[in-house]
């Protein structure tokens, strides 16, 4: 089977076959006809109905069923209710969404009108981030355009359904991708969550019924209504039916955006779609779920890719990040790298999230820099659980995972840290010691003269020394050396 075929195209099935600035080429690929089927053909009921049988689950990183959040919308008592289309796109090195609202933008506005008519909406918000100028301009054009048609506004087709989309940009905050701060924001207010219950289907935005589902999770709406919820269970597999878009990043040859069948496993993934680990190393994990995901060893490569699978794994789908890497990676500073972020772009509002994941930081960072315990390990985990445990929002609750997974696969790794003060994988500074090779110095003083802190000696055509008692461990002798000459260990 070639790579091509392990790939479907569901959600990006548009993206770079269409111009999509111009609603015609859409519209001629059966654009806007699952909407004119709902309005005249479907009630409402009929269509949840569908998107509850077609097992479609969200696509931005909960995994919860999509029909059922819809009928939950739909029963919620109000006299008014909003769609929201998620767009707040976070993830470092994620551009999932940004690559379908900017090739396929009336996908997503179609699939935002069915919804609304599915839950008796008129009005529709889409929260995208500014930092993506050229996806703002394209969903601007595309709603001008569809309401020029009357694909969009009052009277949708001569209908009695009317249905209009705006967007709000948002700041760039990470956490407003999760839906009650999304909503707060849009609200004019701080990016935080609300405690849930009530939840965003009996009480969102404005306090009235509200449904909020992320691009990915809309671009698949329109070939379920038009094909049938048992085209999309042909898919995937039995706990998470459809494809999922992915942006492969990292150790790997081949990088960018995939769509693949749920349920493909990880070294097809990486071997078949990615074209192997690059530069012939060693595979060593692969992290799915952005920064608040976990990572995944090479012994469990075979494993599908679904929600459940991931979750077992103590990893998530997230939006769709996955990361490769290989044997040069240090996991100890992978789960210090990640955590970084998630507490830099905590929102502050509950303690186990604003506090403990800066504890959790500083006590990777005392281990990277070779001032770890065994201690430090036990508290890890206790720290890392309790906050999963009991933080107020998803990014709290995910965001000790990588600091988990690396525990739970790669102890060795911390061990060596804290027991020997030794980095296996050369990549912590403070725990590196780097030696001049007898047999290979030729004593040409290149790394004598990069040295910023002198601690190179030796004459020229002579054997060279470092002293390590001076040596910052800065690496400059080891890229400069053009002999090999010089190691770290």
């Amino acid at each position: 089977m070639s790579d091509q075929v392990r790939q479907v195209r569901i959600a990006m099935r548009n993206c770079g076959i269409i111009d999509p600035s111009n609603i015609m080429e859409y519209i001629a690929r059966d654009g806007y006809e699952a909407l004119g089927k709902s309005i005249f053909e479907l009630t409402p009921e009929n269509v949840i109905d569908i998107i509850k049988s077609s097992g479609l689950r969200g696509r931005g990183g909960a995994g919860f069923p999509t029909g059922t959040k819809w009928e939950f919308t739909g029963k919620s008592q109000g006299n008014k209710k909003y769609v929201i289309c998620n767009a707040d796109e976070g993830d470092p090195g994620a551009f999932m969404d940004r690559s379908i609202l900017e090739g396929d933008p009336h996908s997503v506005l179609e699939a935002m009108a069915i919804c609304g008519y599915a839950i008796g909406s008129n009005e529709g918000i889409i929260y995208i981030r500014a930092e993506y100028p050229g996806a703002v301009e394209r969903l601007q054009e595309a709603i001008a355009k569809a309401e020029e048609l009357g694909l969009l506004g009052d009277n949708i087709m001569g209908s009695s359904f009317s249905f209009r989309i705006r967007l709000y940009l948002g700041a760039g905050a990470f956490v407003c991708g999760e839906e009650t701060s999304l909503m707060n924001s849009v609200q004019g207010r701080r990016g935080e969550p609300r405690i849930k219950p009530p939840f965003p289907a009996q009480k969102g935005l404005w306090n009235v019924p509200t449904n909020i589902n992320n691009v990915e999770t809309f671009a698949n709406i329109t070939q379920i209504i038009l094909k049938g919820a048992d085209w999309f269970r042909s898919f995937g597999n039995e706990d998470s039916p459809g494809t999922k878009v992915f942006a492969l990043a990292g150790k790997v040859n081949n990088v960018g955006l995939i769509e693949i069948p749920m349920g493909t496993s990880l070294r097809d993934v990486v071997n078949k779609i990615g074209g192997g680990v690059s530069d012939n190393k060693e595979f060593k994990a692969i992290q799915t779920g952005g920064p608040s995901g976990g990572c995944i060893p090479a012994a469990h490569l075979d494993i599908p890719v679904d929600f459940k699978s991931l979750r077992e794994l103590g990893s998530i789908m997230g939006s769709g990040g996955m990361i490769v890497m290989d044997e040069s990676d240090c996991m100890v500073a992978v789960s210090k790298f990640f955590l970084e972020f998630t507490a830099e772009e905590s929102c502050g509002k509950c303690t186990p999230c604003r506090i403990g994941n800066m504890r959790l930081l500083e006590i990777l960072t005392r281990i990277t820099e070779g001032n770890g315990t065994e201690g430090d390990l036990e508290e890890l985990q206790r720290l890392g659980r309790t906050i999963c445990d009991t933080s107020l929002c998803g990014l709290g609750q995910s965001s000790p995972n990588p600091v988990l997974s690396t525990l739970n696969h790669y102890m060795d790794e911390y061990i060596a840290h804290v027991r020997d003060k030794k980095c296996p994988s050369g990549t912590c500074t403070n725990l590196l010691t780097f030696i001049i090779l007898d047999g290979k110095c030729t004593g040409c003083t290149l790394c004598k003269k990069v040295c910023p802190t002198s601690c190179i000696s030796g004459e020229r055509k002579e054997i060279h020394h470092i002293d390590q008692e001076h040596c910052i461990k800065c690496g400059a002798c080891f890229d400069k050396c053009p002999f090999k000459a010089i190691i770290k260990k």
